[in-house]
Parts: C-alpha cells; sequence; structure tokens
C-alpha cells in the first residue's frame, strides 16, 4: 500500500538519487546528449529502472535542448525523469538536482489546484493550462502544454513550460496605456465641450459687442466727417476696417471649431450644380472683377453638400483676391472619375474616386509653401494688402478630410495657382438616401 512521503524521505531520496548521478555523470552527459538513450531513475522500492525513450535520438534531444522553452517529462507519479537546460535555469537550480524531484513542488502554492487538474487530464489528452512556477518565493507565469510519450516501459507525460514574463509585463503595460488613453479621451470629450462652449461665446457675447463698435464708429465717421481732421477719419477707418476682420475672423473660427464637432451626413450630388450655386452668389463680386469662370463636366459623388459647397466657396472666392492687377481673373474647374490614386487606399469604393481641379491665373505663390498654406492662420501676403482670416483653406482641407479625400496645390510665383481634391465617388460613413 502507497503512503504520502514525507519531505524528509524525499530529501533522503533525493540524495541517494545525486550520489548515484555523480557516479555516474558520464552515462548522463551520453544520455543528455543523444551518445545514449536511456534514463536511470530509482523507484520507490529502491531498485533502479532503465526508462528509454522512442522518440529521442540525438537530433532530437540537440533540439529539446536548444529550446526557448523548458521540457520537462514525467512518470505517472509527477517524478521528473528528464528536463532540459532551460527549465533547470528557469527556477534557477542545477540540472543535476532537478531529475528525480517531484515536479509539483515546482508549482506556487496558489496554482496546485490547476496543477493536479492539468496533470490529471495530461493523461486522457493534449492540454495546456496557465499558472505559476514557484522560485525562491518568486512567482513565474507559465503556460504548461502537456501530451503523452510512450516509453519502452510505458507512457510518460511531456510538458512544455513557456515562461509568460515578458508577455505579462507587455499586458500590464497595455492595460496601464489603455487606462491613460480612456483619460486622455475623456480630457478630450472635456475639451470638444470647452471648444463648443467657446464657439457659442464667439458667436454670441462677442459679436455683440463688436457689432456695435462696426455701428457707432460708423454713425461717427458719416454723421462727422466734415468736422473730423484727416487724422481722426484715418483713426475711424483703421477701426472700422479692423472691426471687419475682426468679425470676419469670428465666423471663420466658429465654422473651423464645428467641423471638429459635427458629423457629416453625405448624398449624392451633383458638383456642377453646387459650382454654378456659388457663381451665382458670387455675381456681383465676379462682375466687378470682370472674371470669367469656366466649369467642364462634374461627376455626382456623395458628399456633404453645405460643406463641398464651402469648398468651392473659398477656393473662388481666393481665385478672384489673388488675382494679378490690371488682368481680369479666369478660373478653370474640371473634374473626372479616377481609379486607384496613389495617396488614397483602393480597397474602399471599389477604386473609384473623383478628382477636381480648380486652376487660375492669379498672382500665385512659392511652390516651397504648397503645404503650409493649407495651415491655420498661415498667410503668404500681408493683410493690408489682401484681406482674410488666414483660416479659408484650413477649413476647405478639414472639410476634405472629413469626406476621406485630399487636397494639394501647385503653384509658381506669377503663374497662377491649381487646387486637386480628390475625394471617393462613394461614402462608407452613415449617409442620406436623397439627391439634391
Amino acid at each position: 500500500m502507497n503512503t504520502s512521503k514525507t519531505y524528509e524521505q524525499l530529501l533522503k531520496e533525493n540524495e541517494e538519487l545525486l550520489w548515484q548521478l555523480e557516479e555516474a555523470t558520464d552515462t548522463i552527459n551520453a544520455i543528455r546528449s543523444g551518445q545514449v538513450d536511456a534514463l536511470v531513475v530509482k523507484d520507490p522500492d529502491g531498485e533502479h529502472q532503465l526508462f528509454t525513450l522512442k522518440t529521442a535520438d540525438q537530433s532530437y534531444r540537440v533540439f529539446i535542448e536548444k529550446m526557448n522553452e523548458g521540457a520537462v517529462t514525467l512518470n505517472r507519479d509527477g517524478i521528473i525523469l528528464y528536463c532540459n537546460s532551460m527549465f533547470a535555469s528557469m527556477i534557477h537550480m542545477p540540472l543535476s538536482k532537478v531529475v528525480g524531484m517531484y515536479f509539483e513542488s515546482f508549482i506556487h502554492s496558489d496554482f496546485k489546484d490547476i496543477y493536479k487538474d492539468l496533470f490529471e487530464k495530461g493523461w486522457l489528452e493534449d492540454n495546456k493550462s496557465e499558472l505559476c512556477l514557484d522560485r525562491g518565493g518568486d512567482q513565474v507565469p507559465c503556460q504548461l502544454s502537456v501530451t503523452t510519450l510512450q516509453l519502452d516501459e510505458g507512457p510518460s507525460l511531456s510538458i512544455i513550460v513557456t515562461d509568460l514574463s515578458f508577455q505579462k509585463e507587455i499586458q500590464q503595460l497595455l492595460k496601464q496605456n489603455n487606462q491613460r488613453l480612456e483619460e486622455i479621451n475623456s480630457e478630450l470629450e472635456t475639451s470638444n465641450h470647452d471648444l463648443q462652449q467657446f464657439a457659442s461665446v464667439a458667436s454670441h457675447d462677442l459679436q455683440e459687442p463688436l457689432r456695435k463698435i462696426l455701428i457707432f464708429s460708423t454713425m461717427l465717421r458719416n454723421r462727422h466727417m466734415d468736422e473730423l481732421s484727416g487724422d481722426s477719419l484715418n483713426y475711424l477707418d483703421k477701426i472700422i476696417s479692423s472691426s471687419q476682420r475682426m468679425r470676419t475672423m469670428i465666423n471663420d473660427i466658429l465654422s473651423y471649431s464645428r467641423l471638429s464637432t459635427n458629423v457629416s451626413y453625405f448624398s449624392l450630388t451633383n458638383l456642377k450644380e453646387v459650382v454654378n450655386e456659388v457663381i451665382e452668389d458670387y455675381e456681383i463680386l465676379i462682375n466687378e472683377k470682370n472674371a470669367t469662370v469656366i466649369i467642364n463636366e462634374l461627376p455626382e459623388i456623395e458628399v456633404n453638400r453645405g460643406q463641398i459647397k464651402q469648398v468651392f466657396q473659398n477656393l473662388i472666392s481666393n481665385s478672384i483676391k489673388f488675382s494679378k492687377a490690371g488682368q481680369p481673373p479666369v478660373i478653370r474647374i474640371s473634374g473626372e472619375v479616377v481609379h486607384n490614386p496613389e495617396q488614397l487606399p483602393s480597397s474602399e469604393n471599389n477604386g473609384k474616386f473623383c478628382s477636381v481641379t480648380i486652376s487660375d491665373n492669379g498672382i500665385g505663390f512659392d511652390d516651397a509653401y504648397n503645404e503650409r498654406i493649407f495651415f491655420l492662420f498661415e498667410r503668404l501676403n500681408t493683410k493690408d494688402k489682401y484681406e482674410g482670416s488666414g483660416i479659408g483653406l484650413s477649413i476647405t482641407k478639414k472639410i476634405i478630410d472629413k469626406h476621406n479625400g485630399t487636397i494639394s496645390a501647385k503653384s509658381r510665383e506669377g503663374e497662377g495657382a491649381s487646387f486637386i481634391i480628390t475625394l471617393p465617388v462613394s461614402q462608407q460613413q452613415p449617409q442620406e438616401n436623397v439627391r439634391f
């Protein structure tokens, strides 16, 4: 009848085993190198038994020894018949002391039940589980993968031990980073709310006193023009001009902030109809500048109609504003459907995109500023010569970004400018199935 062995009995058996192993050092080295395919262990009755692995030829043994994972072979009692150097390194013990010990002695006390369950199931089918080894009081997170091997004397249990310490550290870092991202997202939501509050203030509270400044300054100039000196009139003109620029800037900032928060809804839209509406809105300005707008065929695509109209308004008004002195502006607008443009992914919309070009014969700009002109408040010309807030092209780019498209510019000083817009023909976001 088998009885549980005491710790002292195990120590005594282990000492006897180590003594025998020291006498048979050459034999053990031959076994580990594959020159001999056998293991000699002492059974509970004190008799020596020879165990031979059928699959443990030299190449197999060398492979096991070179593994980055620990490899352990157990008998039915859970005694270690063989282990590789990696497992011995994982538990910080000499290889010679590991062989002959119960594998359970290396399992942390909190995971004994998990190991026992895995040990029993492993004899029936391949299995795996995560638990912790005990390494001098430290927990080493590992995955144990168990399967049975056939020895000459009967089946044994093979365990592959994978150290999960690095993976657990990465998981912990990811968890911490995710928590930080959640905090940042919360902060961003608060910032967006504050931005909306600012937009509200800008559109109402700020514009009201500005409106009064404009009204009373204009009244003062008109009613007392004959009484005021030339310098005083000049000062009033500067106040009125600065107030008008500030009003324009407030409106542009409000438009820009709304683009950051509003959800875009897309619908099938005829771009030529949108451009014609813009031309009609700018009829007086076009006539004053004696401008010519040439509109070629433009396709129907899914866009946010109001936003895309603002894009054409900004680009057409810029072409008129930055025209050459003494030369009537000529603006050309054309578009076509293209397939798989390099700057956009071809996996969406079946590779169909719309390319729109708006070109003019204006003053142009240095091509070194092709990207900078889309920055917020970026100006290439002085405000006293050309009016504007420096936000128009930033709003345009933000709208195009919200449409999953791109916008780029090509120009040379004195040779006009061209803006190329690339947009998906159909959008992947929620849309209104309404045609305007």
